[in-house]
């Protein structure tokens, strides 16, 4: 057994059976090793973005790391942005990375980098290992990382001598160590604060569980309180009979209205709210400067344990959860293709226990409350803003839970960014429905161009924000890459065109054309 096989053995036997892999030439051992060892599933991607992003989905549906298999230096970077995005919604995921050997390191080959300073801002933990003896308990202890809560980044670097060469021992992660608990006076203290329809309980995290959901209904119907999630949620579980959570709006101004009337604000597994970006003449921090800001416990805290313990403490046990959606039974619209019209065909068509990954930017504002009435289902939403996560994610998502379909809605400027997402899906058959809404520009960009202050964008400017010379062939491009796709230009033919792509089990494609 050579130190590749000790390590995939090593990952296996601590519960990571699944890589998406880009490999190169040092990491060969690692490929070939595959075939040695039973149980390690392995997905190609053709751009490491995709890899990464990948992993990410596929932690937000089921709660264990999958690794990747990148190559040296350059391999990692092609990842980062969409390793980025996992870091901010608490993914875990084992990032393995080729090295040179030890004896090649010294003669400043080509692909040489610096792969430990290109890991590290991304990363939780990294760690190149040494020796074939032990990489084992090296891939074991990335493991480990990556399962701390909320779920972290660990990269472990694998110099390929450290690979070929006569391996050492399998090793077995750490169990997973308890979330952090909250103390139960902390929990009073913010149960009696929930008092009146100027208090707001404000969550993210595993707060948005459907159980945790429930918790803040119960709370929120005997205190009176408000209850929202963030702009943007890892997952958020909503639709029919679960209780409906408004979001802090993206824009600003709406933002900035939404939490002026409230006094006092209890954070359960969210952050204080803050802008995306900071503007002329505007404020960072969303709330009031007088609103006082009850942070009760972040992301990688019992949040189960905290939203009972809110619950028994506010009296609530027992109560009917105020704000449950009731199911919606939407109009099919015809004629103009816009936000709204959009919306209401997805509320007519989200098919129960879906997985939707959105990143739909201006397209997708109006979606979220047109489709709070769909069948229960999973809703995911970028939290790093680094566009190009939807499709790659919701390879992740459809490996995860191959029983639920999957619905990718992007802009055409986001899927840009990584369309080969697309060929991996044909070549695994995923079932996931693709909606790019191609209204062929940055279109989010030009509303930013005011927001910054710039009133009269001259042409060079809008020119930067423009995708339509030439226009992209989205169906073009994915029957290439082996989709089913179509193209619709009217709101009744996309719903039908929706309700189409998910009857088949396979991956399909819909341009949506603005």
């Amino acid at each position: 057994m050579n130190g590749a096989e000790s390590l995939i053995r090593s990952l296996i036997a601590s519960g990571v059976d699944t890589c998406f892999t880009n490999p190169g030439t040092s990491e060969m051992h690692f490929v070939a090793a595959l075939d040695h060892v039973p149980g390690m599933r392995s997905v190609l991607a053709l751009f490491e973005g995709v890899a990464t992003g990948a992993a990410d989905g596929y932690y937000r549906m089921t709660g264990k790391p999958a690794c990747t298999l990148l190559h040296l230096g350059p391999g990692l970077a092609n990842g980062l942005a969409n390793l980025h995005n996992a870091k901010k919604a608490g993914s875990g995921i084992v990032n393995i990375v080729g090295e040179h050997a030890e004896t090649h390191l010294a003669l400043d080959a080509p692909l040489k980098s610096d792969i430990q300073g290109l890991a590290r801002p991304m990363s939780h933990w990294v760690h190149s290992a040494t020796s074939a003896a032990e990489v084992g308990r090296d891939g074991a202890a990335a493991v480990t990382a990556a399962r701390t809560a909320p779920g972290q980044i660990a990269t472990l670097i694998l110099p390929s001598d450290t690979a070929w060469s006569e391996g050492g021992p399998v090793a077995t992660a750490e169990p997973p160590a308890s979330r952090a608990t909250v103390p139960s006076e902390a929990v009073a203290g913010a149960a009696r604060a929930l008092s009146g329809p100027r208090t707001l309980l404000l969550l993210g995290g595993q707060a948005l569980t459907a159980a945790n959901l429930d918790r803040a209904g119960r709370i929120a119907a005997k205190t009176g309180c408000s209850l929202l999630s963030e702009w943007s949620n890892a997952r958020l579980e909503r639709g029919a009979g679960r209780v409906s959570i408004g979001r802090i709006p993206y824009p600003i101004d709406q933002a900035l209205q939404v939490l002026e009337p409230f006094d006092r604000i209890v954070l359960v597994g969210a952050r204080p709210p803050i802008g995306f970006f900071a503007y002329p003449g505007k404020p960072a921090r969303l709330t009031r400067p007088d609103a006082e800001i009850i942070d009760l416990a972040d992301w990688a805290a019992d949040l189960d344990a905290v939203l009972d313990g809110l619950e028994q403490e506010a009296g609530a046990a027992g109560t009917t959860p105020l704000g449950r959606a009731e199911a919606a039974e939407l109009p099919v619209h015809t004629g103009a293709l816009t936000p709204e019209t959009i919306g209401a065909a997805l509320g007519a068509t989200i098919p129960e226990h879906a997985i939707v990954i959105d990143e739909a930017v201006t397209t997708g504002r109006s979606f979220f409350p047109v489709t709070a009435g769909a069948p229960p289902h999973s809703w995911i939403n970028n939290r790093g803003g680094s566009i190009g996560y939807s499709m790659p994610v919701a390879i992740g998502c459809a490996l995860a839970c191959p029983d639920r379909k999957v619905l990718a809605l992007s802009g055409d400027g986001s899927a840009m960014y990584t369309p080969q997402a697309l060929w991996t899906m044909a070549r695994e058959g995923l079932d996931v429905t693709v909606l790019i809404f191609a209204n062929r520009s940055y279109q989010i960009l030009r509303g930013e161009l005011t927001n910054v202050g710039v009133q009269n964008p001259g042409p060079k400017a809008l020119d930067m924000l423009s995708l339509d010379r030439p226009a992209i062939d989205w169906v073009g491009l994915a029957k290439s890459l082996g989709l089913e796709a179509y193209r619709v230009d009217e709101a009744g033919a996309l719903t039908k065109a929706i309700e189409t792509g998910l009857a088949v089990d396979g991956p399909v494609l819909i341009e949506v054309v603005m």
